[in-house]
């Protein structure tokens, strides 16, 4: 087979999301034409995997990053296809998108993301947020205007205005707007256009949590003292996730690279086949308590026993009994009882092997501040633990998984709580009155992982793109304290493992079928 080309190389990374310092290029191409190869191209797909298994911190590869991974490569016989069909994003690494209204189209944002934004980045976030949802209710049929107007093409249409038009155009209306308070006391709705104070006493809601900063649609009047009279107020509807990537034109809005038709195809073939594959997912395991670390190790010792082990162990934080926050000074002893729970996992052989073990922050674990999204764990804490698992995977909360053709979202907050306490209208009970129902539902429909008010839950201006769920994903894990709960809504499921350490409950999840197995121990 013949060499692989400067160009070709470069290409294969591109669609990876990773951009090859010169120099890297070089090492690159030096190993896939060395002489010991015999399949270039198929050396080539395997450091990729590898790279994409790496908790990189950005997607710019330098040559120290690809010597490391190549060196891997040569000190093993055979790459393990079990681990190649798994990839990890970190939260900073994933690309930022905007929608241009006049084009209708997307664009890359190719710049520098700094932490710390300007006044314009934050007006940017809700901008972002808007025309994300705004630009899938125009494609709906039930929300755009026909294009040639007939008494049969408006029966049914619910044409959005701009809320400027209210000024001058009277009588029952829908409009779509951001829930803010400009006022103590006063609500309104904001567009790119204006904002109008709303009455949602008397509204009739659908599922989920109508809180400040959601953004809604609402049918009204606007009354002769400038208060639009909400009658109806609902959440944008769902796009179809096929809809949604046919409209974005092979854009990589995930951050694992992009794939033709047909390679998607033969991955979900290969995703209905692996049938033994298993994610077991863990939240709040404290290693401070001892209850807790003996619950782990028969947990740990149950799935050493079975005879497939599990492909991942998802291990969500806090993984600290109280707040690593200023008044934490027990930082050493922390990483000692990281060591401690790497020397567990290491007792067992079939497990330490077979299995990798993905660990995730919360916000109460140790880091630089409670704003989202939370970077990996510090490298102090866990050295020990690397020590004794070489496989293990520290990554950013929220966590992205690609599963073959699979989109799994990770992330850890206890936002059913925070949920219900800001909630400006009581939710509605005709669909149902399950809470965590309407906290999934909330989440999908605003296409977001947190709509909180900023106030609540900061978020970095820059990165509030990481907590986007564009185009929707297959499948959302929630670590939150609220009671253990599976969901399904929209295509999408989600569930919540409970809390480890309170209740000792953890999820069995097999991603070739979708199925949430709901444990205790």
């Amino acid at each position: 087979m013949g060499a692989i080309t400067r160009k070709e190389v470069s290409k294969q990374f591109k669609q990876r999301r990773y951009t090859l310092q010169a120099a890297a290029l070089q090492e690159v191409l030096s190993f896939v034409n060395r002489n010991g190869i015999d399949d270039p191209e198929e050396a080539l797909e395997l450091l990729l995997d590898l790279l994409d298994q790496e908790p990189l911190k950005s997607s710019i590869l330098d040559k120290e990053t690809v010597n490391r991974v190549i060196s891997e490569m040569l000190d093993v016989d055979e790459v393990s296809p079990a681990n190649s069909h798994l990839r990890f994003i970190d939260a900073f690494v994933v690309p930022k998108f905007r929608f241009d209204p006049t084009r209708k189209v997307f664009y890359e944002c190719t710049g520098a993301l700094p932490i710390h934004g300007n006044a314009p980045t934050k007006a940017g976030l809700y901008r972002d947020r808007f025309e994300l949802l705004a630009q899938k209710l125009a494609r709906h049929p039930h929300f755009s205007k026909p294009a040639f107007e007939t008494e049969a093409s408006n029966f049914g249409c619910c044409e959005i205005v701009p809320i400027q038009n209210l000024n001058w155009q009277t009588g029952r209306r829908w409009i779509m707007g951001v829930i803010s308070q400009l006022e103590d006391g006063h609500f309104y709705l904001e567009d790119l256009t204006a904002s109008v104070e709303v009455d949602l006493s008397s509204a009739k809601v659908t599922t989920g949590f109508f809180t400040e900063n959601t953004i809604v649609v609402a049918e009204g009047e606007k009354l002769s003292g400038g208060i639009f009279k909400v009658n109806t107020c609902g959440f944008p509807p769902i796009e179809n996730r096929e809809e949604s990537l046919a409209f974005i034109s092979g854009l990589d809005f995930f951050g694992c690279g992009t794939f033709t038709s047909e390679e998607t195809r033969k991955l979900a073939d290969m995703e209905r086949k692996a049938v033994n594959d298993m994610f077991v997912v863990l939240s709040d395991i404290w290693l401070d308590d001892e209850e807790t670390m003996v619950k782990l190790k028969e947990v740990l010792e149950g799935y050493e026993a079975v005879e497939v082990v599990p492909s991942l162990f998802i291990f969500i934080g806090s993984f600290c009994s109280s707040p690593c926050n200023l008044s934490f000074h027990s930082f050493a002893s922390l990483r000692s009882q990281f060591g401690k729970l790497g020397k567990m996992i290491a007792e067992y052989p079939r497990l330490l092997e077979q299995s990798r073990f993905l660990f995730i922050p919360s916000i109460d674990d140790a880091g630089p501040s409670s704003v989202l999204p939370r970077c990996a764990l510090p490298k102090y804490l866990t050295e020990e633990l690397q020590k004794e698992i070489p496989n293990a995977l520290f990554m950013s909360n929220p966590c992205r998984i690609k599963y073959y053709s699979q989109e799994i979202v990770i992330f850890r907050r206890d936002l059913l709580y925070r949920m219900r306490r800001s909630c400006l209208i009581p939710p509605s009970s005709a669909e149902t009155s399950d809470p965590f129902a309407h906290l999934v539902a909330t989440i999908v429909h605003q296409s977001h992982l947190c709509p909180l008010p900023l106030t609540i839950q900061p978020i970095s201006w820059n990165h509030d793109h990481c907590l986007n769920l564009y185009p929707t994903p297959h499948t959302i894990i929630l670590g939150d304290r609220s009671e253990q709960k599976a969901f399904k809504y929209g295509g999408v499921t989600c569930f919540n493992p409970g809390s480890f350490s309170s209740d000792h409950t953890f999820v069995a999840y097999r991603p070739c079928n979708h199925e949430v197995e709901l444990s205790a121990i």
